[in-house]
């Protein structure tokens, strides 16, 4: 099969990128998240035992649950999409092309993510009782700050992410056609 044929019988639809990062964005951040609420505690100002210390550490997941699936799905189906359409000009991918829809698809997900990150840590972190679910904590942000305060932290979250996704989604891309 020629390079061309074995690229496009390799080109996810628009449903499959939407279940498959839907579902493994999920899936990793049900996985890691007692390591994530370990780690905000950590870093919460409160210190870690004032913060919640060993003590439930899937508190705040009913955000993540809400937020991971559609996060993921942004980015994969931002991420392919623009993989499809961007010029080609050689006749395999550039890495420039896979660098642009990966940093796209990172800022769009992001729309999604960092509110859902902002009400997760303030879930992770609050003292038993203020804030007790991510529902209260979405009506705390809310009342406090307004949308503004959902996307507290935006341009950082991506400009921390863009470098991360600018290398590896390249280099996967690279390796998966050597490899194939």
């Amino acid at each position: 099969m020629s390079d061309a044929g074995r690229r496009n019988a390799t080109h996810p639809t628009f449903v499959q990128s939407l279940v498959a990062g839907a579902c493994a964005g999920t899936a990793v951040d049900l996985l890691f998240y007692p390591l994530d609420t370990l780690k905000t505690r950590l870093q919460s100002s409160q210190g870690f035992v004032n913060a919640g210390g060993l003590k439930g550490v899937y508190r705040g997941v009913g955000s993540v649950l809400i937020g991971s699936a559609p996060g993921a799905a942004a980015f994969f189906t931002t991420y392919d999409f623009l993989k499809k359409t961007l010029p080609q000009p050689l006749e395999h991918p550039s890495p420039l092309n896979h660098v642009v829809a990966a940093s796209t698809g990172e800022v769009v997900a992001c729309l999604i993510r960092v509110p859902v990150e902002v009400v997760k840590q303030r879930t992770q972190t609050a003292s038993y009782g203020l804030e007790a679910s991510s529902l209260d904590a979405f009506r705390r942000v809310l009342a406090t700050d307004g949308v503004r305060g959902l996307y507290r932290g935006f341009g950082t979250t991506v400009a921390r992410e863009i470098p991360f996704t600018s290398i590896q989604f390249p280099l996967y891309e690279y390796l998966k056609f050597k490899l194939s």
